[in-house]
């Protein structure tokens, strides 16, 4: 094959050339004062990147091991938390939940909306005992492309007078979408390196707020590897990370951050991502015009930068669809999850994305939609082309 293959799956993302330059390094001597020094640059800059954290746990694991770190760590077994149950991520939270002896109370709304902040403040307000000590919350379900409005959740359970802490997952949401968690009153934020984060799997965090530090010293059950305490202020550098030091994911993570910095900081990497994001609506808009695809998100507001679903007429092969796409055109996007299966595409627009990327990304859908003979309205990729010209940096 010449050329490249376009990788617009929800995750893992395309990763910058100097991030895997990054991972070709030698292994040192974690002791080493260069090393030790590069780590604490990269904690001391990570909470920006979350919007004012207290502490940055990070663990050698992908984003799951973020979801069990932080149930461990904050809720004691029999305990309950209250779950925005909306999508297929949401879902496998809960269910982690439950196999770990916590009590799941869910929130659920269609795959085609994002939480509703309402129905969560009523159930609060209804917990007059406090029963539930947390509200867990997808930023961005990624089966769905929805996302979900932070602070209206917030001044929720703020109104319902509840003093359940405020878990956010936002390992699609962290540098694609704003993130104040000081501001907004989030108490943990969960991210993973293998999405916005411009990395390849292998490292998950946990940015905490001091409420959430506080209260993973009164829980009182077992947490091994994933206990947040050892992890905070430890004397040596490999108590960040409950043992060996992933040192080439540590040269890649100090890349990343400089290359946000570069850019322009956190609000500009998250502009970009909404631009680019919007390009791609424009093109979906187009393409809907012909009545047999749609946007899943119904309401403009609530549809992610990171990833947009679209669901397909039921008679397309969904499957086939993904297979052409990849195999003929040599663009990779995610298929429909849960009641999507076969019958949505997912297109991600995170990450290391510029433009002509993500135009080269439509143009091989578009292209799929003719060689299968999709009935589709002509010109989105031209639609897409036109927006990005139109709003530029």
């Amino acid at each position: 094959m010449s050329g490249r293959e376009f990788i617009h799956n929800p995750g893992p993302t395309n990763i910058p050339d100097r991030v895997l330059e990054a991972f070709r390094r030698p292994a040192v001597d974690f002791v080493d004062p260069s090393f030790v020094s590069l780590v604490e640059s990269c904690f001391a800059e990570l909470p920006t990147w979350f919007g004012g954290a207290a502490e940055v746990i990070c663990y050698v694991a992908v984003g799951h091991g973020a979801w069990e770190g932080t149930i461990v760590n904050i809720l004691e077994p029999g305990e309950t938390l209250l779950l925005a149950d909306a999508g297929l991520f949401s879902n496998r939270w809960g269910e982690m939940a439950t196999n770990l002896g916590r009590r799941v109370e869910s929130v659920e709304c269609s795959m085609r909306e994002a939480p509703d902040p309402e129905a969560i403040g009523a159930l609060l307000a209804a917990d007059t005992e406090h029963r539930i000590k947390a509200v867990f919350v997808c930023h961005t379900e990624t089966s769905t492309g929805a996302t979900a409005d932070i602070r209206a959740i917030r001044a929720a359970i703020d109104a319902a007078a509840h003093p359940a802490l405020y878990v956010v997952d936002g390992i699609a949401s962290t540098g694609t979408e704003t993130m104040h968690m000081a501001d907004w009153g989030v108490d943990v934020v969960l991210a993973a390196s293998q999405k916005g984060m411009m990395m390849p799997p292998g490292l998950s965090f946990c940015a905490l707020s001091p409420r959430a530090v506080e209260r993973c010293h009164e829980v009182d059950s077992p947490r091994g590897y994933w206990d947040w305490r050892p992890r905070m202020n430890g004397e040596y550098v490999y108590m960040r990370f409950g043992g060996t030091p992933p040192e080439q994911h540590m040269y890649a993570l100090r890349a990343a951050l400089d290359l946000v910095a570069e850019e322009g900081g956190m609000d500009a990497v998250v502009a970009r991502h909404a631009r680019l994001a919007q390009a791609v609506r424009e093109a979906v808009g187009v393409w809907s015009e012909a009545g047999h695809m749609e946007l899943n998100v119904l309401d403009p507001e609530r549809r992610s930068n990171a990833v947009t679903c679209v669901r397909m007429d039921p008679d397309v092969d969904g499957e086939t669809f993904l297979k052409v796409v990849r195999e003929r055109f040599h663009v990779s996007v995610g298929g429909g999850m849960f009641e999507l299966a076969g019958r949505a595409f997912r297109v991600g627009h995170l990450g290391d994305l510029n433009e002509p990327m993500i135009i080269g990304a439509l143009g091989g859908i578009e292209m799929t939609f003719e060689v299968m003979g999709i009935p589709h309205g002509r010109g989105g990729v031209t639609a897409a082309t036109e927006y990005l010209a139109r709003h530029p940096v």
